[in-house]
This record gives C-alpha cells, structure tokens and sequence, in this order.
C-alpha cells in the first residue's frame, strides 16, 4: 500500500554530476530540452547545475529555474557563503527552488584536500546550512565522501546540520568504496545514532566504480533513506551514477519485497535515454539493463519458444512500462523454429510446414555466416527457395571504351523476359557508363547507394567481386558479381540488384487451393489488411 513514508524522492543530477563526466557536456538549449523530459518523466528534483562554476552554467540554471514548474531544481554549491550567493541566484525564480551544498567530512579528503580540522569543517558546515537556511527553506547537504568518514564523526556532522535548517541530508558514497549492505548499515546506524534524523529526508547517492551504485543505493532506501540521487543511463564522474531507471525499475518491480514506490512515470523512462543519446552522441551499451537494445530483446531458441506462449516466462517487466514499443525477438543463428514460424505471420506468410523447414534450414545456414539476421534477410530466402522467379534481367554482352582521349562509352546487350535488347550509352567513367545503359535498356532509375570492389586472391589476373546496393523505396537492395574483368563483374553486380528487386515487386503465395497476390513493398500488405507486418 502507497503511503508518504514509503515514498522515494527521485534526485536526478544528470545535468550536473553526469553532465560533467568526460564526452557528456551540453549547451544551454541542450540542458533546457533534457530538463523538460526530466520534468515530464515525474522527476522530484532537478539538480540543474554547479552555476558557480562558469558563467554557461550559472546561465543554463537560471534558465532551467525560470522555465520547470512542477519538479524542484537545484543549484549545487560549496560551504562558501560566495558560492551559496551564486547558486541562489540561479535559483531563485525557480517555482520550487533548492540550495544543495557540500564539504569533504572523510579524514583524508580533510587532511589532503581541504587542509583543515574537524571542527573547523564542522564549523563552516553549520555555518553554510544557516545561511542557505537564510534564503530558502529548502537547503540540501551533502556530506562528501560519508562512507570513508568516521562514523561517530558523520553522526555529529549530520546532527549539526539538521540544527542549522537543512531539510536533505545527503550521505553520498563519493567514490563507489562502499559494498551494498556496508551501505545499508551505515544509514541504519546514523538513524540509530542521530537524534534529530527524522526531522530531515535521508538522501542516498552512490557511484558505481565497483559495479554496484544501484544495489548500494537500494540498499540505503531499505535503511529509511526517502531520496535517492540518480542518472539517466547512469552518467556521471569516472564510472558514472546510480541509474535512475535501474532503481526506479527495481523498486517498481521488486515492491513486493521493498515496498517503496516513487512519483516517476515509467512510461517516459525509454524515450528519456533516448534523448540522453541523441543530445550527447553517446550510446548506451546494448546489454545495459531497462534501456539497453538487448534488455527485452531475445535470440535463444529456448526463451523465445516461452515468450511466445507467455512472457512472463524469460520477462519480469513488460517493455511497454518503461516506454519500449515491444518485446524483440531478435532473429539469429539461435533461434528455434517456433520463432521463426511466428516471425513469417507477423510478415504476412502463411507457409505450409514444409514450406517452413526450408526456410528454416536455409536461415540457418545464413545466421551462421551473417550476425544479424533481418526481414529483408528472410525476404530474400523466401523469394529465391520458396517462390523463386525466373531473372528477368540477364547480361548478354558487354562491350566498353574509355581512356584519357576517348568518352566512356558501353554497349550493353541483354536479354529481358527472353527479349534480346541491346543499347549503348555514355559515362563520366567506364562503370558509370555501363550502369547507365543498363539503366536505359531496363527503363529503370534506381540510386546506387553503394559501389564496391575487392579481389579474390591476389595478383593482377585475380576475380574482382563487386557489390552494388541500389536503393528501390525505403529499402537498400543489393546485388553481387564476380568476373575476373571488374566492369563485366560491375555489370553482373547491377543486374543482380535490379532481379532482386523484381523477386520484391510481387510474390505469389499458395494459401490451400487459391493463389493470393502480396506487394512486396516495406509497408503493409495492402492486400492483406489484417496482417501484423512491419511498416
């Protein structure tokens, strides 16, 4: 059952932790468009930015503040009452406005890179958290590098700074060191050991150097920490964040055993990493769980014969709750026959068994050479083993003049539909002009795509194989040639193409005693309304 207490805040600090990670930098337009996904996606809070650090930022949140209405957004800030004044003014427009700031509490980070006491960070925390206090009552902060710091010592900062105002306190595993249940135990003993905890939100935030920033975060929630502070596609310093749609998943998922919930619309989880990718260049990894392009794709045999009789079987979360379109059924060396009889429905055939098993044992032998299989794949096995057509295009003769005084020049002779034609033409080159003619004799004017050449074995009298792709509509046909003359294998290539494109145009499919008609075109089956094919 929902209730407050077992509510989780979602922290996202993809535009500043994760923004300012190595290749993951974005400009003001850019931070403002991800901001607007990050508030339809149901985000609590927004950290927009650190805007003392340069103008662009101090820019970028202020813009950020005047603009997101319903999610909180945050300016991060040091314990200098310069920096606080700095991120103030950022946010200050901001509907609801937050101040988060920070200082090193661990004994090295004092000794080494602050280079002062305990008392005197003690001192300047109070201090920060008073006059942030001073400004808003909303003031966040964070205790860098908590799980390296004294316990007893982390528990007097704690205390201090819920004393001084601060509504978040947040206990961040800076460097990734902590293991998940060390975490889990850390929290709980602060909620042990501080008297005033409950007067504040215990906020978590973890790096994953070690692999497990999700874990240690879920685990600091089961601890009565209510904020976790998280990345899209877990961005951020060195090996990145927690994942934001890893924990919000896991607890949506895992609420049985949990029994936390968040605010996030799952739904919109998909469509923001997407976005995260498409303004920073950087994909995530295919294997990367919630997002990645293999998270509800399935290529074994065994999973995919379950999931087609139920996908609760090998998924424990449909891809619709997290804005993925469907299930893919990835088509490979792997996949079992059940899968690839099911595949054809949803194409539009409806082949008898034995019709099946050719195609079947033909995708196989193709799956174990290519590695990826697509539809134009099996397209192609079902126009040449099932309904192949005789060519309508074959090379009779060819005849080319070219060199630096002369204009390339091909005669081309053909047969068509057992029709012998013969046409010359010219070029800018020797294979350009023999594509020409071809194009003329066939009446046809397709785009070639692409044009290459390579060599069997080596020498000067080695076969030349060429591969042209012709683009016919949306699709990218190609075709192949080999001929130990490069432009009589260029022609062979070209004709290949333009037959295959033909086995597309139409292919007649035998359904009991009546022969139906199906366009083969990459829309709809127009004759076939009711069919599931891809458009």
């Amino acid at each position: 059952m929902k209730s407050e207490e077992n509510r989780v805040f979602i922290f996202d600090t993809t535009l500043r932790d994760g923004e300012q990670s190595p290749g993951f930098s974005m400009n003001s337009d850019e931070k403002l468009r991800f901001a607007r996904q990050l508030e339809k996606l149901g985000v609590d809070i927004i950290e927009a930015g650190f805007p003392v650090a340069s103008e662009g930022d101090f820019a970028s949140v202020q813009r950020i503040a005047g603009e997101i209405k319903k999610s909180q957004v945050a300016a991060l800030a040091r314990t200098s009452l310069g920096d606080i004044d700095r991120a103030w003014d950022a946010v200050r427009d901001a509907v609801f406005p937050r101040i988060h700031t920070f200082i090193s509490t661990s004994d090295i980070h004092i000794k080494h890179m602050l280079k002062m006491t305990r008392e005197q960070v003690l001192k300047e925390a109070h201090t920060a958290v008073k006059y942030a206090c001073s400004l808003t009552g909303n003031v966040e902060f964070s205790a860098q590098d908590a799980t390296r710091t004294d316990r007893k010592y982390l528990c007097e900062v704690v205390e201090t700074v819920i004393d001084a105002g601060a509504t978040t306190v947040n206990i961040p595993d800076t460097v990734g060191y902590a293991m998940p249940d060390e975490f889990g135990e850390l929290i709980a003993y602060l909620f042990d050991n501080v008297g005033n905890i409950k007067k504040a939100v215990i906020s978590v935030h973890s790096h994953d150097d070690l692999g497990v920033a999700v874990a240690t975060s879920i685990s600091g929630l089961k601890a009565g920490a209510r904020q976790v502070e998280c990345t899209i596609n877990g961005i951020g310093e060195r090996a990145g964040n927690a994942s934001l749609e890893e924990v919000v998943m896991a607890l949506e998922t895992r609420r049985d055993i949990l029994g936390l919930y968040t605010n996030i619309k799952t739904k919109q989880i998909y469509h923001s990493s997407r976005l995260l990718s498409d303004i920073t260049g950087v994909q995530v990894q295919p294997n990367k769980a919630i997002v990645g392009a293999n998270a509800f794709a399935h290529e074994s045999g065994i999973h995919q014969a379950g999931l087609i009789r139920d996908k609760m079987t090998y998924e424990i979360m449909t891809p619709e709750a997290v804005g993925v379109p469907d299930t893919n059924i990835v088509l490979g060396k792997h996949s079992g026959r059940n899968a690839i009889r099911e595949h054809l429905k949803k194409m539009g055939f409806d082949l008898a068994r034995k019709e099946v098993d050719i195609v079947f044992k033909r995708f196989k032998e193709l799956a174990d050479i290519k590695k990826e299989m697509f539809d134009e794949d099996i397209e192609a096995i079902i126009a040449e083993d099932i309904f192949r057509k005789p060519d309508k295009y074959k090379l009779l003769y060819l005849n080319v003049v070219s060199g630096n005084a002369a204009i390339p020049t091909a005669t081309v002779q053909m047969e068509i539909n057992g029709e012998v034609m013969q046409e010359a033409y010219f070029g800018v080159g020797p294979v350009d002009a023999t594509f020409a003619t071809i194009r003329k004799i066939t009446d046809t004017n397709h785009r070639l795509v692409k044009y290459l050449v390579h060599a069997v074995t080596e020498g000067t009298d080695a076969q030349g194989v060429v591969t042209v792709q012709l683009r016919h509509k949306k699709r990218i046909i190609s075709g192949r040639g080999s001929d130990p003359d490069v432009l009589v294998a260029s022609a062979k290539a070209y004709i290949n193409a333009l037959n295959r494109i033909e086995s597309f145009q139409y292919v007649t499919m035998q359904n009991g005693k009546s022969l139906r008609r199906y366009k083969y075109v990459n829309d709809h089956y127009r004759e076939n309304p009711g069919c599931s094919c891809r458009a």
